[in-house]
């Protein structure tokens, strides 16, 4: 039976046409949980859930729809402690002011991030760190990492909780990069949750709408990781605790939403490593461990 061809941005996809959230249970054994609620060239924002609360990670949707989201995942606004930030692009930061303020939350970025206009505007009052700092929000730890992209100071995260009892959970999130960076894979390994940006199929990039100067830009160093090279990343990555991976930041022009879910799902199978692959929509929030 043949795959059904799914664009990144496919109202056919029935959950998303009912808006209903995509969810996994948590067992309780997992501290940490992350939310996507949404990514791509539209908006990005996701979540992740602690034992003493959630951090906001990006705010590129309005402060009605974010609350709309949160709602739709049972995510207590209130719950929310700190909005972290990984670069200025609009897709990223154009709700942050209103957001922030909205949920009462100090917000976090990059130096670099915070220097510029988009930051200095909407949050002329963010706390400050530097690309390789360790910050504890919400008792979570969060080891700060640089990316690659065509941004001032660009970063991911990777999200830790360690228990009394010696037990530890981890979270990696990695978005809009254009390699996968020594520090970033440094920063990923052994974790159970790995979101990893999967923008676009190199095919469909080549030959598809976009002008050449903006193809160039996609497939460069400092643009996005297509489908072929975060299944390259992945198999890096992989440890026996890796439980679930989502693919980011999908375009909706140049990817369809199986392609990369069959590319990181491949690589999982090859190394034997029975992690499950999803990707992330649009559209749709999706909660994952």
């Amino acid at each position: 039976m043949g795959l059904m061809t799914t664009r990144a941005d496919d109202k056919s996809n029935p959950q998303k046409a009912s808006g209903e959230a995509q969810a996994e249970q948590r067992p309780a054994s997992h501290p940490l949980r992350l939310t996507v609620l949404g990514s791509g060239s539209k908006g990005n924002c996701a979540v992740v859930s602690g034992p003493e609360g959630a951090l906001l990670i990006d705010a590129g949707f309005s402060k009605k729809e974010t609350l709309r989201r949160l709602e739709l995942v049972g995510i207590d606004p209130a719950n929310i402690k700190a909005l972290i930030v990984t670069h200025e692009h609009s897709d990223h930061i154009k709700g942050l002011g209103v957001v922030g303020r909205g949920l009462k939350v100090p917000v976090y970025a990059s130096r670099g991030t915070a220097s510029t206009s988009g930051l200095r505007r909407q949050a002329p009052e963010a706390i400050t760190f530097g690309n390789e700092d360790e910050l504890t929000l919400a008792g979570i730890s969060v080891k700060v990492f640089p990316t690659s992209h065509d941004a001032a100071d660009p970063v991911g995260f990777r999200f830790s909780w360690a228990g009394a009892d010696g037990s530890r959970d981890d979270i990696g999130y990695l978005t809009d990069s254009g390699v996968l960076t020594g520090a970033a894979e440094e920063a990923l390994r052994e974790v159970r949750v790995l979101a990893i940006e999967a923008n676009h199929d190199p095919q469909m990039l080549a030959t598809g709408p976009y002008p050449y100067v903006l193809k160039q830009r996609i497939s460069s160093a400092t643009g996005h990781l297509s489908n072929t090279q975060s299944a390259e990343g992945l198999t890096r990555l992989l440890s026996d605790r890796l439980e679930s991976v989502v693919a980011m930041h999908l375009s909706e022009t140049n990817n369809l939403h199986e392609l990369p879910v069959q590319s990181l799902s491949a690589a999982l199978e090859r190394a034997g490593v029975a992690a499950r692959a999803t990707a992330a929509w649009q559209g749709l929030p999706v909660s994952v461990g």
